[in-house]
């Protein structure tokens, strides 16, 4: 089999490497890839929004199989054009893709089902959200309704933040178009938990949990940055609390979307907080989350190409899908600086022994090194009996690679290994 995978980071690094186990696939190719995933792949060089050239490609390459990975191609419609040339797809077509397209929608769903999330007010002029403002609870968040590279969120603790962001969005359009609407909502306190979950548009079948480190520093302080390491399971998300979320946002949000005929295959994943009166959705995403995925995966003991066409056939409840009850770290290699300004073009030094455990995110070949491309360079995984060996583990594997420039938190999985303490 051919298959191709869309996007160019750790999450589609961590796909490739986990659909080469499968005997049956002969060739995988990544548009556009990174110079990491070169290793295990084929790198084409068209962006994963190009979609008359991916189109192109497949056709003409014969694939036999696509995975559309990142939000902006879903959101575009990247199936929907794949599909219609008669090339399977694992993702979620443009009508589902929605859910993450528009936060608008999203919330809108969620009040339409009854499935429990922050209370919210929509905006599309900015006097009205200012004035809005002036009485609304402090804090609060406010989020740019489109895709803003997972940056449309600002959590502001005073009114003058609050203000500021409304303005950033709306008069300064910062996000584009993704800030003509806003939503205004409930700041919501609890543990933060994530859940991918497989869906064939009938059958949800979660994935693992995970605990995201979304700060750039230390002990949670710093910018806000697309992840700076995860662990799995996240030990707050406990078995009550996962058959609690199955009856009341699992399976509500796919009813909810077929009866909007939106009907949703691929990967949904539920971004969740567990607040005092029970789990409530803080967002969806359209696809596998990234760096999440990169300790998801790696348990997945089912094979992951046979699951995938399962949510694509429609057949996923006669599929196994298991996962190893062990658990996962993944510590983020970034670029000092990130998520601000950084510089690039450092020679990565990655052992060959470590090389199964690492997922090159921001890399590229030049003069035939592989040298930092991003600012999320890369992330060390690591699976153990506990969590506290995989911690452990995850950053011995740090140790071993080099590159200048080079920076990591130091205290990936503390929260999670307190918590599993009290």
């Amino acid at each position: 089999m051919k298959i191709m995978v869309v996007g160019g980071g750790g999450r589609e690094h961590a796909i490739i490497k986990k659909l080469k186990e499968n005997s049956a696939v002969d060739e995988i190719f990544a548009l556009p890839g990174n110079g990491g995933i070169a290793k295990d792949a084929t790198c084409v060089a068209i962006g994963a929004k190009e979609i008359e050239k991916i189109v192109e490609f497949a056709v003409n390459t014969g694939i036999d199989y696509a995975v559309v990975a990142p939000d902006d191609p879903l959101v575009l419609g990247c199936v929907d054009a794949l599909e219609e040339k008669g090339i399977s797809c694992f993702g979620p077509n443009a009508k589902a893709a929605i859910i993450e397209g528009s936060k608008v929608f999203s919330k809108n769903l969620m009040k339409k089902y009854n499935i429990p999330t922050a209370a919210y007010e929509v905006f599309t002029d900015m006097d009205s959200a200012l004035s809005y403002l002036e009485t609304a609870p402090i804090p609060t968040v406010i989020k740019a309704d489109g895709l803003a590279l997972g940056k449309g969120v600002i959590i502001a603790m005073t009114r003058d933040e609050a203000k500021d962001a409304v303005r950033s969005m709306m008069a300064e359009k910062v996000f584009g178009k993704s800030g003509d609407q806003i939503v205004i909502e409930e700041f919501l306190t609890g543990p933060e938990v994530s859940v991918l979950s497989f869906t064939d548009g009938k059958t949800v079948v979660p994935m693992i949990s995970s605990m995201d480190h979304k700060r750039a520093g230390d002990n949670d302080t710093g910018l806000n940055t697309g992840g700076m390491g995860t662990v799995a399971p996240n030990p707050y998300y406990t078995d009550a609390i996962a058959a609690e979320c199955m009856e009341r946002i699992f399976l509500p949000t796919i009813k909810a979307m077929n009866a909007e005929g939106r009907t949703f295959k691929g990967c949904l994943y539920f971004g969740l907080m567990l607040t005092p009166n029970g789990p409530k959705v803080i967002e969806y995403n359209c696809r596998f989350g990234d760096p999440e995925t990169q300790v998801v995966l790696p348990l997945l003991e089912s094979d992951l190409l046979t699951v995938m066409q399962a949510t694509t056939n429609g057949t996923l409840s006669e599929t196994e899908v298991k996962f190893a009850q062990k658990n996962a770290c993944c510590v983020i290699m970034a670029s000092e600086g990130y998520p601000a300004a950084y510089d690039k073009g450092f020679p990565m030094d990655i052992p060959e022994a470590v090389w199964d455990r690492v997922y090159v995110a921001g890399a590229a070949v030049k003069d035939g090194v592989l040298v930092t491309n991003g600012g999320r360079v890369l992330g060390a995984t690591a699976i153990a009996e506990s969590l506290e060996t995989a911690v452990e583990n995850a950053y011995a594997i740090v140790k071993t690679i080099r590159f200048d420039n080079a920076y990591y938190r130091n205290d990936i999985g503390q929260r999670a290994l307190q918590a599993g303490r009290n």
